[in-house]
């Protein structure tokens, strides 16, 4: 059975943690999109308020966390003992199998620099890890 509180928690913990990624390397993450500080960001032309943007990205965290919740029950019906070691090595493999490789793809084609690319790959493993800690810790019984 999966913890919906567990998913909730592990959707605002690892929004808070993108908060506080982006918050730290706003300037070089700015740089590299080619952005001047205190610009309109192209968000903000296209969805108005960021607060749009940031709720689209909330909604995004918790589809996550409730995806990788039911992987990790998956894993767990089949033998797998959850805890968070078991949830932060299959949020890994997830990142590095599907997240990453999507960034990867997507950034080099749009021609993005590397560091944009690292920074935000970066938080997407940041984010998966922390769900995956929290919902193997208390998500699947």
């Amino acid at each position: 059975m999966l913890n919906y509180f567990a998913v909730l928690l592990a959707g605002l913990a690892s929004f808070a943690f993108g908060a506080a990624w982006y918050g730290a390397l706003a300037a070089p993450w700015l740089a590299a999109r080619g952005l001047a500080p205190g610009a309109p960001q192209p968000a903000q032309r296209r969805l108005g308020p960021l607060p749009v943007a940031y709720l689209i990205a909330f909604i995004a965290e918790l589809v996550m966390a409730f995806m990788l919740g039911g992987v990790l029950l998956h894993l767990a019906h089949g033998g797998l003992a959850p805890s968070p070691r078991t949830g932060a090595i299959s949020a890994a493999f997830l990142w590095l199998g599907f997240v990453a490789t999507t960034l990867g793809v997507n950034h080099a084609f749009q021609g993005a620099k590397t560091m944009l690319t690292l920074i935000d790959a970066g938080h997407w493993l940041g984010v998966l890890l922390i769900q995956g800690a929290i919902i193997g810790a208390w998500g699947v019984r």
